[in-house]
């Protein structure tokens, strides 16, 4: 009767490690981008390196996962958005929540790893979802008309960022880091007001395509895939 207790144990004890290795590159990319080194990454989930290549073989392995984890959770978002029965509401749900996800330290990957079957199909799934919650609150009247999946993505993006917040931490001021929040929040009412229909101005120049997010995603010279 021991043997499947001490199984569990070390199943428990590996999805708690993979667990704190995925918040730790997440963290560590959100800083230093692609360049995040793997002992970084372990040195921040309080993990070996041999732990992490025993779940991970590469590091773009791990990167991939990332962005496995990243769209589905953006799925989600999106698929909670559009079961709010008010279309705006729907569509601010899943705004916000993009926001708390934080696209942009994903963003520092792009064009840096495999794109995966697995990836473009959530990819896929992701922007049908984005979709509807855009056409629904574009046919209720309540989403200016000149907004498109794209300006929403890009806005999230920039959102998704708090310089000053992650400066605060940085420097222990634990007395400034609720303000810069709070202040966080008032600045995010602020964009979301502005997405409203009934803007007195169009936006200036054409949509931007689609293509400019999902191009940025395939390799180049200058970004070199991680080993």
């Amino acid at each position: 009767m021991s043997r499947p207790t001490r199984r569990t144990h070390r199943q428990a004890e590996a999805e708690a490690n993979d667990r704190a290795l995925l918040e730790a590159a997440r963290e560590v990319v959100a800083v230093d981008g692609a360049h995040a080194s793997v002992a970084a990454i372990a040195a921040r989930a309080g993990v070996g390196i041999g732990s992490l290549y025993r779940r991970y073989r590469t590091k773009q392995e791990l990167f991939q996962r990332l962005v496995v984890i990243g769209l589905d959770r953006w799925l989600a978002a999106a698929q909670a958005g559009l079961a709010h029965d008010d279309p705006w509401d729907g569509l601010a749900h899943y705004l916000l929540a993009g926001i708390d996800i934080g696209q942009g330290s994903l963003g520092a990957i792009a064009g840096t790893i495999e794109i995966t079957e697995e990836i473009t199909e959530k990819n896929r799934c992701c922007d049908t979802a984005v979709d509807a919650l855009v056409a629904r609150a574009h046919a209720a009247g309540v989403l200016r008309p000149d907004v498109t999946r794209t300006d929403l993505h890009l806005l999230i993006e920039q959102l998704g960022k708090s310089p000053m917040i992650d400066q605060l931490r940085r420097q222990g001021r634990t007395d400034l880091v609720d303000m810069a929040i709070r202040a966080r929040a008032r600045i995010n009412a602020i964009a979301l007001d502005g997405l409203r229909a009934g803007a007195p101005h169009r936006l200036p120049g054409e949509p931007p395509d689609s293509a400019l997010l999902s191009r940025r995603w395939e390799p180049s010279a200058d970004n070199p895939r991680p080993s």
